[in-house]
């Protein structure tokens, strides 16, 4: 095993729709060599490159790639099983999009995959997305895909999932497909929840980055950057207790649109040490966009803890400016998600030899 690549001679992966790196992540967590990704965003390119000096990486739209350009591309172990993993944009299924006739070709992205699935015949696929994929009736994106991978011989289990299940602070439920030529793949049972572990806190993955405040990037901290709030903000914060939101302000900080309004109730609000946190979006170091403000300090949750709530590890560098690194975050599949099914593949996995790498833990867990 090559110790800086996490290899092994068991289960060697390519990242299609790959972003920053969330499953790749979590698959070498796992103990899977990662071959390649490929993803089309410039910045999340960037920060994959950096965090997978070893995998290749294609730079394109999915749509301007051939089958024979990823064979070309990666280094396969002749030994080894493969394992394609695919994440493709949500945003096309979510309640909001889910209409938009702009939005159409997205949908059929993950179609686009099967080509490549029957070019270079992985044993495995591990597709992970929101739980809106499966709801669509009839001859939707999702049951075309379901029988497409059906037609090539692949034995194809799905659920969606609650991710505290596997140790992610954040209460947020995602669709995940485990599919193999080697027999039926159950998605693994939950781990953390009722009568099992506890729920993973806000506390256990945040409370050991050093204090900042609101606008400022802590020197020795890479990407514990907060967003700069304003004055009328900074005050909304300071009369946010832990865990509260909106409605503990008093009358002359309220906003005129929410006096008369009781929704949206997370907006501005603070998260709570000893809770999961929030969905976290591609605007999670914002308060006005969700219950993204820090348990105790007054600012904004940083990149830096984002990408913890997220389980990456907190050497896992992200490229670019705040609001580029946020989107990369809130884009992710939460790392432990991703080494959860990755073990699962490796059990699956006749000829498996693994030796994993450093777990995705909370500092003070290690």
């Amino acid at each position: 095993m090559d110790p800086a690549s996490g290899a092994t001679q068991g289960i060697e992966a390519v990242d299609f729709f790959c972003g920053c790196g969330g499953t790749s992540a979590g698959l070498r967590a796992a103990g899977i060599r990662i071959l390649a990704g490929l993803d089309m965003d410039r910045e999340a390119a960037a920060t994959y490159r950096a965090n997978f000096p070893e995998a290749a990486f294609i730079e394109r739209d999915i749509k301007q790639v051939d089958p024979a350009d990823v064979s070309a591309a990666v280094d396969r172990d002749p030994g080894s099983r493969l394992l394609l993993s695919a994440c493709a944009p949500c945003q096309p299924y979510t309640n909001f999009h889910r209409k938009s006739a702009s939005r159409k070709e997205e949908r059929t992205l993950l179609l686009r995959l099967l080509p490549f699935i029957d070019h270079l015949e992985p044993d495995f696929i591990f597709v992970e997305n929101v739980p809106g994929l499966h709801k669509v009736r009839g001859a939707s994106t999702f049951n075309r895909f379901v029988k497409g991978l059906q037609r090539l011989g692949y034995h194809v289990e799905w659920e969606v999932v609650d991710c505290r299940a596997y140790g992610v602070p954040q209460r947020r439920r995602r669709l995940v497909l485990l599919a193999s030529r080697l027999g039926a793949l159950p998605v693994p049972p939950p781990v953390h929840g009722p009568g099992l572990l506890p729920y993973s806190t806000v506390k256990d993955w945040i409370a050991h980055f050093p204090p900042i405040a609101h606008g400022e990037h802590h020197p020795g901290v890479p990407n514990h950057q907060a967003a700069q709030l304003t004055g009328l903000n900074l005050k909304r914060l300071r009369a946010t207790p832990p865990g509260g939101g909106r409605s503990e302000w008093p009358l002359a900080l309220q906003l005129e649109c929410h006096k008369e309004h009781a929704g949206h109730s997370d907006v501005y609000g603070r998260m709570s040490w000893d809770s999961s946190a929030p969905v976290l979006t591609t605007k999670c170091t914002s308060i006005s966009n969700g219950r993204y403000g820090h348990p105790d300090q007054n600012r904004p949750i940083s990149v830096r803890e984002a990408a913890a709530l997220q389980t990456f590890p907190d050497d896992f560098f992200f490229v670019g400016r705040i609001k580029s690194t946020t989107r990369q975050v809130g884009n992710a599949v939460p790392v432990l998600l991703a080494r959860a099914m990755g073990e699962a593949f490796i059990l699956h996995n006749p000829d498996h030899q693994v030796e994993a790498t450093a777990s995705a833990l909370p500092a003070e867990a290690m």
